[in-house]
């Protein structure tokens, strides 16, 4: 295919709140602006998940990626037979077949050049687990399918007021600063760096690293981590021509005149990127990964099985990884 390419949306698990959200983003696509995008599956769930919410969605399913590009002026189009049941509230093995397997479909079409990007809706881990899924998370599943090493696909959660790099992700806090090392982060904030040149057409990006300790170990009172780890690599970083400052204290670096300083910021550990972001941009968050040969976003929430089909999620995080996504592909198909 030539031009521009459709998005490949894999499904997620549709027990949670993906399915509806996908029908919102397509009944909101002319006043957001989306990309045309085209589901690898389940179009009863999605026709269901439509229904319960009271949208007008008509399904249509099509045969190639190509037709979803005409289609979906008119339908939400759905490429390929898997199904499942649409039980809200309740995952079960059938569906997280469904998941598993959109999720695949999804970035074979990408790496195959047949879609500009691959959204990812949410996908229980448990559930997925059951079905002999052995990646911590999608993540790192991409990261494989990809063939790269798991530590080079970097997790950044972008709002609109708020980009953030967990350095280290899940795993237990206790392990983080045995896991911190320079080789990571500088490893980790070339990529970022990179990323957001290309993707995001930022010249000469600012990372500015937080500090793991209160303080960012009060020059080694609080912790030698601090100087010993980060401040070395934010000295190579510049060496290599990398805009970095810090390690500064997180407990001041959120702040909104702290944040007009910076482009990304780097943290050492899960929430210490997470709380930040989802306190400023929860409805608005995306999960972007950094460092693929392909384009990836999701929305930066869960199943939520809890309110799965009561027609109460907020498709605002969807959305905006549904543009998001398209952006990126339109900047790398034109660069």
């Amino acid at each position: 295919m030539t031009g521009p390419l459709p998005l490949a949306v894999s499904i997620g698990d549709p027990a949670g709140i993906g399915p509806e959200l996908i029908a919102e983003a397509w009944a909101r696509r002319a006043t957001e602006g989306l990309a045309p995008f085209v589901v690898l599956g389940g179009a009863n769930v999605l026709a269901e998940a439509a229904a319960l919410r009271g949208l007008q969605v008509p399904v249509i399913k099509v045969a190639t990626p190509a037709e979803s590009l005409t289609a979906f002026a008119t339908a939400l189009p759905v490429l390929g037979d898997e199904d499942s049941f649409y039980s809200p509230g309740e995952p079960c093995a059938a569906g997280a077949a469904l998941a598993l397997h959109s999720l695949g479909s999804a970035v074979h079409l990408a790496s195959e050049g047949l879609a500009g990007a691959v959204v990812t809706a949410p996908v229980a881990k448990a559930e997925l687990a059951r079905t002999g899924f052995v990646f911590p998370g999608q993540t790192e599943f991409l990261a494989h399918a990809c063939g790269l090493a798991a530590e080079d696909a970097v997790m950044m959660l972008a709002g609109p007021s708020l980009k953030a790099v967990p350095l280290t992700v899940h795993v237990p806090l206790a392990e983080v600063p045995g896991l911190l090392t320079t080789d990571l982060i500088v490893r980790r904030a070339r990529i970022v760096a990179l990323a957001l040149q290309e993707d995001y057409g930022i010249a000469a990006p600012h990372l500015a690293l937080c500090g793991l300790n209160p303080h960012a170990g009060e020059e080694g009172r609080m912790g030698g981590e601090d100087r010993e780890v980060i401040a070395t690599a934010i000295t190579q970083l510049r060496a290599e021509g990398i805009d970095a400052s810090g390690p500064h204290p997180a407990d001041t670096m959120f702040a909104p005149h702290k944040r007009a300083t910076y482009d990304v910021a780097l943290a050492m550990y899960h929430d210490q990127a997470l709380i930040p972001l989802k306190t400023l941009d929860f409805d608005k968050g995306v999960n972007v990964t950094l460092g693929l040969s392909i384009v990836r976003t999701s929305p930066d929430h869960g199943t939520a099985f809890d309110i799965a089909g009561r027609g109460i999620a907020d498709p605002g995080a969807m959305i905006a990884a549904l543009r998001m996504a398209g952006e990126i592909a339109a900047r790398r198909r034109n660069g």
